[in-house]
């Protein structure tokens, strides 16, 4: 298959949906498919060069462009002639997040007859938590309509990294066909014999992965760890970046005996940190699926996960000894101690997640989602067939007459008869 990829931000492995994206472009390349990227591309990235890729500008959205970079992101926006021209030939176009690049490749696909699909990527609360309202579920509904109104009620076929995801999608009204698939994680994290480096001898190291930002509660883990009876003997390590480093550095040195390490690691330190560390923390209120929690505990790293009902992370736990109150630090700091305590329980839960996190490799991953893009272009071609569209309005057909126009097809494929909202 020709399989064109739509994501903002393309070629940093600063957030974890470029992440995700980089992975399965690379794995199913290796397939033999044939991946092209629509998306921005820093300047400062990694070899692109084995991708067709089609480098759009950044989107500068005032007042807010700066929390957006802080969270390892830019917005994107294409020319639609440029657009049309790459995605020409593509089997089908899947677009990765909901906002304003996606929906213009969308609309050129769709007048172009080229099948298209999307991903359940960005969390609602990714949004509400950086504008301190991520526990307000009316703004979190809101969110949901919107995402729902831009991208997805225009695509029948959705991924989504997880079951937690497609309930909720089903929740705020989403009326897609959901595929719930595992984004993956390389056969690369796997356990090996790692000696502690100087700084961490003697200590007992807790890792937490993920951006610094309100909804993933760095906050809770310093708290539990300055409230623990063994705060002296813990080395805290939070990997990653974001807007609220600066005040997490200031409450680590409130609470935190052993100077807390901030530092964001490419895969390989990743990887080693992961198999030195004692125990691993994912203390995220809200959380589509964490690759980083995967990569930990298929490494034989124990986790620790929040049991928020937004955080699908908690379907990890294989004990509930791994599961904490949500938003409680102390119910955080008596899990710690319950494996600092217990080494045996946790060499014996180590090992059954050494064999849990097999089960999470790409190769099955990206098969079901191969599975996916081919019942899409089937489905599209009956629509075709049929003059049936998945979604069509009169408002709808005006937009994608004047993106046709725009880009000089004089027969757009425009499908009418059974509206699906």
């Amino acid at each position: 298959m020709v399989i064109t990829l739509v994501i903002d931000y393309f070629g940093a492995t600063n957030n974890g949906t470029t992440v995700t994206c980089m992975r399965t472009a690379s794995y199913l390349q290796n397939l033999g498919h044939e991946v092209r990227i629509i998306g921005h591309v820093p300047e400062e990235h990694d070899d692109l060069s084995s991708y067709k890729v089609l480098s759009c500008p950044r989107y500068h959205i005032p007042v807010f462009d700066r929390l957006i970079l802080d969270n390892g992101m830019v917005l994107a926006y294409g020319d639609l002639r440029k657009i049309a021209e790459f995605i020409k030939g593509s089997d089908v176009v899947h677009l990765l997040l909901p906002f304003h690049l996606e929906s213009q490749v969308r609309k050129v696909a769709k007048v172009m007859g080229i099948p298209v699909t999307s991903a359940f990527h960005c969390q609602p609360e990714n949004v509400s938590y950086n504008i301190n309202m991520g526990h307000v579920a009316p703004v979190n509904a809101l969110i949901y309509r919107l995402f729902r109104r831009w991208i997805y009620r225009y695509t029948r076929h959705v991924h989504t990294p997880s079951e937690m995801m497609a309930d909720q999608m089903v929740k705020h009204h989403y009326h897609n066909v959901i595929h719930p698939i595992s984004n993956g994680i390389s056969p690369f994290f796997s356990p090996e014999k790692v000696e502690k480096d100087p700084q961490f001898q003697g200590k007992y190291v807790i890792v937490m992965v993920g951006r610094y930002s309100g909804e993933k509660r760095q906050d809770l883990l310093i708290k539990a760890i300055g409230k623990s009876r063994y705060n002296d003997k813990i080395q805290l390590v939070l990997c990653g970046q974001g807007p609220l480093r600066k005040k997490y550095e200031k409450l680590s040195k409130k609470y935190l005996k052993n100077p807390c390490f901030f530092a964001f690691y490419d895969h390989k330190k990743l990887k080693r940190l992961i198999n030195m560390a004692d125990l691993y923390v994912h203390a995220s209120d809200a959380e589509s699926e964490a690759i980083s929690c995967i990569e930990a505990f298929a490494c034989g790293l124990v986790p620790v996960i929040s049991d928020s009902p937004v955080s699908a992370t908690n379907h990890f736990a294989l004990d509930e000894r791994c599961l904490f109150k949500a938003g409680n630090y102390h119910s955080l700091m008596e899990r710690i101690e319950y494996f600092y305590e217990h080494p045996e329980e946790k060499e014996k839960l180590s090992k059954e997640y050494v064999e849990y996190g097999k089960t999470f490799h790409l190769d099955k991953c990206i098969s079901r989602l191969e599975g996916m893009f081919r019942t899409a272009i089937e489905d599209d071609k009956e629509d075709r067939k049929n003059n049936r569209a998945y979604y069509s309005s009169r408002k709808e057909r005006r937009r994608l007459r004047k993106v046709a126009k725009e880009i000089g097809i004089e027969n757009p494929v425009i499908e009418k008869g059974s509206v699906t909202k």
